[in-house]
């Protein structure tokens, strides 16, 4: 899929305007409040019309100013998902489902509501009302209409942050999953960094409703790494725990990391912030954390006042911070060799 946006929008003192060409099926939106995000959502869905420029999508032209295209939102075939599921409250799940697919042209329809179901595993709730729906039963629901529309492009503005933690990271596999199952395209906004690395290959960054920049995920992660109360979020996937000695010993590079007992008892993605990683120039003699890892450093960068290191441990990547005195004091270079100290207590599972 490749989008090219030449755009221009003023809504009150709030001046859009851009010029982005981006292409791929797993793009991300990223940007602060205020910085244009559902602006530009609603100008892609043909919500709202720009003042000037044109909208291509795979080459066909959404709005176009000087041609005077315009399309109508049901001609442009991109479905919507919200931060809220926005279901029907008369309506069965079924029919909720169902609402977008009997509009859509016959010619056109090329997925079913078994296959949805199984999917996003909701097939037994279809006789009940959205009242009787957890929040993420909700989202999937919300999420099986927009897809049983058969679009050829998916926006999803926003829709995880009305959820907490947990639900939140449950819904993201099934956004991956109908992505990779059905084949369609989408656009992902978020202002969560952590929602960005797990949800796009490609991000185009927005600040002040101008593009900052065009980047992958990892990257964006790193440039904002100093400017983040959390740092670096490591995403680590760990294998199936073993108990020791009140703590969890989870399988991970070959090795294993000894995590709390709160941590469960199931494989899984768990967060690491860069913050939590302690780098000592040789083995400590004696040192309260369980995971002492033998590391070498990778690359170094700089985020703000911090310097970013990136280490290889036996083969798992890790991101440490400090700061630039604490790195000439270790002598800290690219193939230099450090330990890694990480408390048992600073993973958290997602």
């Amino acid at each position: 899929m490749e989008l090219q946006l030449q755009l221009r929008k003023q809504q009150g003192d709030f001046l859009l305007e851009l010029d982005l060409k981006i292409s791929g099926e797993r793009i991300g939106i990223f940007g602060p409040s205020g910085s244009g995000k559902s602006t530009l959502v609603n100008l892609l869905a043909g919500l709202t019309r720009p003042d000037s420029g044109q909208i291509l999508l795979d080459g066909q032209p959404l709005f176009d100013s000087s041609n005077r295209v315009d399309l109508a939102p049901h001609r442009r075939r991109i479905a919507m998902v919200f931060q809220q599921h926005g279901l029907f409250p008369h309506l069965t799940v079924r029919k909720n489902l169902l609402y977008g697919h009997q509009r859509c042209p016959a010619d056109e329809q090329r997925i079913e509501l078994a296959e949805v179901a199984e999917v996003l595993e909701i097939g037994n709730l279809l006789e009940q009302k959205p009242e009787t729906l957890s929040g993420g039963q909700s989202q999937r629901v919300a999420l099986g209409r927009a897809i049983l529309a058969s679009p050829r492009l998916l926006l999803m503005d926003e829709p995880l942050s009305a959820l907490d933690d947990d639900l939140r990271y449950r819904i993201i596999p099934y956004l991956n999953l109908v992505s990779e199952r059905f084949r369609i395209p989408f656009v992902f906004i978020s202002h969560s960094l952590v929602e960005m690395r797990l949800m796009a290959d490609q991000v185009a960054v927005l600040e002040k409703g101008r593009l900052a920049g065009l980047v992958s995920p990892e990257q964006l992660a790193r440039q904002r790494m100093g400017q983040s109360p959390a740092g670096y979020i490591n995403l680590l996937e760990l294998g199936v725990p073993k108990e020791r000695q009140g703590l969890l010993a989870f399988p991970w590079a070959g090795g294993e990391l000894l995590l709390s007992g709160n941590a469960g008892t199931e494989r899984g993605m768990f967060e690491l912030s860069s913050k939590d990683i302690i780098l000592c120039k040789r083995h400590p003699d004696a040192i309260s954390a369980r995971n002492l890892l033998p590391c070498t450093v990778r690359s170094l960068f700089e985020a703000g006042s911090k310097i970013g290191v990136e280490l290889d441990c036996k083969g798992g990547t890790l991101v440490a911070e400090i700061v630039p005195d604490a790195a000439r004091e270790l002598e800290v270079t690219t193939g230099s060799l450090i330990w890694a100290a990480i408390k048992a207590s600073a993973f958290r599972k997602l």
